[in-house]
This record gives C-alpha cells, structure tokens and sequence, in this order.
C-alpha cells in the first residue's frame, strides 16, 4: 500500500469507528429513555377503557326520500 492509500484507509476506520460509537451512545439513550418510564406510552390512571359509546336508534324512513336537483341543464348537441 502506498501512502495515499494507508491515509484512505486509516479515515474510513475512523469514520466507521466514530459511525459505531454514536449508534452505541443511541441506543444507550433508548434504553435508559425506556427503563426510566419515559415514554410516550401513559401507563397510568389516564389510560381508561370504559363504555364510551352511546346508542340510538335510526329514523323509520330517510330524511329526504327522493333528491331532487335544482338546477337542471340541456346537454350539448351530440350527447342526446
């Protein structure tokens, strides 16, 4: 290997070398983020589930039964 060379590659094992410690340090904070409890995730009284819902009964007939439109258009000659 010439000197270009060795300069080449002592830089891509530092940057592979730098790349691993912060991916390191990352999920070192991941962890600690979840094992403190602080999450996004309410695990606490906030976090319910109860009969939310109510129901009601539907009319008998629809409201409009036949839509009429108000306005009305003659189409162009050829499309009749």
């Amino acid at each position: 290997m010439n000197s270009n060379q060795q300069k080449r590659a002592k830089l891509l094992s530092a940057v592979i070398g730098a790349s691993a410690v912060v991916a390191v340090g990352a999920v070192g904070v991941a962890v600690a983020n979840e094992q403190a409890g602080t999450g996004t995730v309410g695990s606490g009284p906030e976090v319910t589930l109860g009969a939310t819902t109510t129901t009601t009964t539907p009319p008998t007939a629809p409201v409009t039964s036949v839509a009429v439109p108000t306005d009305t258009a003659t189409p162009p000659p050829g499309f009749r």
